[in-house]
């Protein structure tokens, strides 16, 4: 079934710290919010990141900007809170795949953080990746 009515509750069960994948969800999840908040300033869009979404390709780069900005809080509410686990670490995967595919377009192959790299991307995307393929697996398993 594509999406259940079970996907949008929330249970207390998801948030048994003592499990594994509960505690990489929630981390997860969390690690979404400086990526979205990191795009807006007191006096509202950041400019820095609207010339980089420019200079990715991203047009309007506004747009872009307020997109990925909710794309990243939807997934990573989601994510904490347990609800439609597994399109939320796939949404998250997607929205890391992309900024992965911005950097590649603006600054070139760079793997280390200290040099504009996209290893964190790269690796919060697998972990969201990793989330969903688990999440899958456990609603194939109930069926």
């Amino acid at each position: 079934m594509f999406v259940r009515r079970e996907d949008f509750r929330i249970v207390p069960a998801n948030f048994v710290l003592t499990n594994g994948h509960n505690l990489l969800r929630i981390v997860c999840g969390l690690f979404m919010f400086p990526h979205a908040f990191g795009k807006f300033t007191a006096a509202g869009l950041n400019p820095a990141i609207v010339g980089f979404f420019a200079k990715a390709g991203f047009q309007p780069p506004e747009l872009w900007l307020v997109l990925a900005a909710a794309a990243e809080l939807g997934t990573g509410a989601a994510l904490v809170l347990g609800i439609c686990t597994r399109w939320a670490a796939l949404g998250a995967a997607a929205v890391m795949a992309m900024a992965v595919y911005a950097l590649q377009v603006v600054k070139g192959f760079g793997w280390t953080w200290n040099t504009g790299g996209y290893e964190y991307p790269v690796f919060w995307g697998l972990t969201a990746l990793s989330i969903a393929l688990v999440e899958f697996k456990r609603l194939q398993k109930s069926q």
